[in-house]
């Protein structure tokens, strides 16, 4: 299990948040809708959508991002994991950024979805999809390969495809409205420490099975071999493939 670092994320990693411009607009929140925010990270983006006029429910599963996103807004985010949360009373909708890739069994997280919204509520999320990270991953496991561990390398996400996803939202009452996979090659900030820091970040679960005294030369060699694709003019980049959806719950 991946635990997060908080301040890291904000400042290291503050793509995450910076490139949810698209699945906003694509949740075209209105001012008094009540919205849950399912993963909300350390709060940037619900604190937006309440700067709106929302409504906000946090709820995200690290103790560190809780506290994190509790400070940021000064309301209390609940915590929960996403395959087995409730709401007191139904939300107008639930929005994700960067989170359900996380949560390894999608049905139960669409199941506790379709129930904390109302009917005609909105299901609004980009999260990891099909391809995503793969050159990263790539590099990882040949760094891991030389050294005969590559065999208990294990993925701590979940990157469907299109169709996957849109048949598991259908199975459970939804109608799709958009939904959209597509590259977006994103560059990491100087001090992030490249692929290496993107690992120590949020690649825990795939090394958990290293040695530990083997596991800095793992990383380094990871971001040799990774280097020649991701490292572009001295700035380095991660490979990433999103899936934005927006459905509909009906009934």
């Amino acid at each position: 299990m991946t635990t997060w670092n908080a301040e890291r994320y904000d400042t290291e990693f503050a793509y995450v948040s910076a490139l949810a411009g698209g699945v906003t607009e694509l949740l075209a929140a209105r001012p008094g809708e009540r919205i849950l925010d399912l993963g909300c990270g350390t709060g940037e983006i619900a604190a937006e959508l309440r700067d709106h006029g929302c409504e906000m429910v946090l709820v995200d599963s690290d103790p560190a991002m809780v506290d994190a996103a509790t400070a940021r807004l000064g309301q209390p985010a609940i915590l929960a994991d996403g395959h087995d949360f409730a709401v007191d009373r139904p939300v107008d909708a639930v929005f994700s950024n960067a989170a359900l890739h996380w949560m390894l069994r999608p049905a139960e997280v669409v199941a506790r979805v379709r129930a904390a919204l109302r009917p005609g509520g909105r299901f609004v999320a980009e999260m990891g999809g099909a391809g995503n990270c793969q050159g990263v991953v790539d590099a990882l496991r040949a760094a891991l390969d030389e050294r005969g561990l590559a065999e208990g390398m294990r993925s701590p996400w979940y990157f469907p495809e299109p169709e996957e996803y849109r048949a598991l939202l259908a199975e459970h009452g939804f109608k799709v409205t958009a939904m959209e996979h597509f590259p977006r090659l994103t560059a990491m900030a100087a001090d992030a420490g490249g692929v290496v820091g993107w690992l120590r970040m949020f690649g825990g679960t795939l090394t958990a099975h290293v040695p530990e005294d083997q596991l800095e030369a793992v990383l380094e060699r990871a971001g040799e071999l990774a280097a020649p694709g991701l490292l572009r003019d001295g700035v380095w980049y991660v490979d990433y493939y999103r899936l934005r959806f927006a459905a509909v719950a009906q009934g």
